[in-house]
């Protein structure tokens, strides 16, 4: 009988759960008190903390708002289970999950990389770019580069005319390209990658790729030529950044320093010292790099001069 019983309650809580499919957005940290009224948290209370091995972020500007990326538990425990979190920019928390909070209508297996780009969040998901609506979390579209090759894209950029330029970091080591309205297309095979991890967009529309497999910041045309090579402190690289004025950072994953490299001058250390740095973000409006610290469930933050 209490088999039995259990079988329809699982079935039950089965059939509600598969009929909703309406995707919904977390709400930032609040509770319903005794009077069933709304409460939002109070604003001198601060929450830190809501990650689940976050690999990314970016940034959005016009709410002033970090977008964490999560992957959630081993793909083999759970799959369906990378979320976004918001971070307000000293570091507390926003929004918990706010993509992520329901799965309903959701594919977001293990978000790696991410970018912002003309109100869309863009994420690296296995072998597919996500893209969600930057203003409701709502999903767009996905763009699959698996018959290109792809098999786990890591480091993402979006070039001005939204062009995807997307890191496979193991093999087949590779640079993929997705226009807009197109099918993925390989943009760099092989070498000068070496396990090539954070790419971004320079100031010019060159994209700028660098090496877990050595110091290497590479800079390529959008003909994939290679332009320009730069130099890290270290290796190990996971993260780039590129600012307004042409200065980049990068972050080792492996060796946990934040390198600065001004152009046409050798890389400078600016921090030593953070377990797992991986793909950094750059906060314009607070002038800081954001480290997310994988494994170390952690968020780091690195003022700037």
């Amino acid at each position: 009988m209490k088999i039995s019983c259990l079988a329809g309650a699982v079935a039950l809580a089965f059939s509600t759960w598969s009929s909703a499919q309406t995707f919904t957005a977390g709400e930032p940290l609040a509770t319903v008190n005794e009077a069933g009224e709304a409460t939002p948290m109070s604003s001198n209370v601060k929450v830190f903390g809501s990650f689940r091995f976050a690999e990314s972020c970016t940034f959005d500007p016009e709410r002033n708002l970090i977008l964490a990326m999560n992957a959630g538990v081993p793909q083999a425990m759970e799959e369906n289970d990378g979320y976004v979190s918001l971070i307000n920019p000293d570091g507390s928390v926003h929004t918990a999950k706010w993509i992520g909070n329901s799965r309903d209508g959701l594919t977001l297996n293990q978000p790696l990389g991410s970018a912002v780009h003309d109100g869309v969040l863009y994420v690296a998901d296995t072998a597919t770019v996500r893209t969600f609506d930057l203003a409701s979390g709502q999903p767009i579209a996905a763009h699959s580069a698996a018959s290109a090759g792809a098999n786990g894209l890591n480091g993402i950029a979006v070039a001005e005319d939204g062009t995807i330029y997307a890191s496979n970091t193991r093999d087949p080591q590779r640079v993929y390209r997705i226009p807009p309205d197109g099918e993925a297309s390989v943009f760099i095979d092989g070498s000068p990658l070496m396990l090539p991890n954070g790419v971004a967009v320079d100031n010019d529309g060159n994209i700028v790729v660098v090496n877990i497999g050595n110091n290497h910041v590479m800079t390529f045309n959008t003909d994939s030529d290679l332009v320009n090579t730069e130099f890290a402190a270290e290796s190990g690289n996971d993260g780039i950044v590129v600012t307004e004025d042409g200065t980049k950072y990068v972050s080792s994953v492996r060796y946990g320093s934040i390198s600065k490299i001004v152009p046409g001058e050798e890389a400078e250390v600016i921090a030593v010292g953070i377990p797992s740095a991986a793909s950094i973000c750059y906060d314009s409006v607070q002038n800081q790099i954001v480290i997310p610290m994988n494994n170390n469930n952690a968020l780091g933050f690195l003022p700037l001069d």
